[in-house]
């Protein structure tokens, strides 16, 4: 399964992608900003996407931005999203048309 990893922290993202590989995932890409995982998702095609949610440049929403984006223009991809902080609200708001291929 091809996945890519989008979080600002390298070391939760090398941490996570290391994780993955070892237990047999192919890691096809790493991305610290919005826009480098954007990019990667369209190049790749990965099957499924690991998201942070607060991200750069304003560490609030900008990963669920390119989770929500991910979801409308690349639909076969799933979207995981990380967060340590608990915002309901982020989640109600990526789950509001539809929970498949979310986590």
């Amino acid at each position: 399964m091809r996945v890519v990893i989008a979080d600002d922290s390298v070391l939760l993202r090398e941490g996570i992608a290391r994780l993955l590989e070892e237990a047999g995932f192919e890691v096809v890409g790493r991305s610290g900003d919005p826009d480098d995982l954007m990019l990667k998702v369209r190049s790749y095609k990965p099957q499924v996407a690991v998201v942070d949610i607060r991200m750069p440049p304003t560490h609030t929403d900008e990963g669920l931005r390119a989770a929500q984006e991910i979801r409308a223009k690349h639909p076969d991809t799933g979207v995981l999203v990380l967060s340590q902080y608990l915002e309901a609200e982020y989640a109600l708001e990526l789950l509001s048309e539809s929970a498949e291929g979310v986590g």
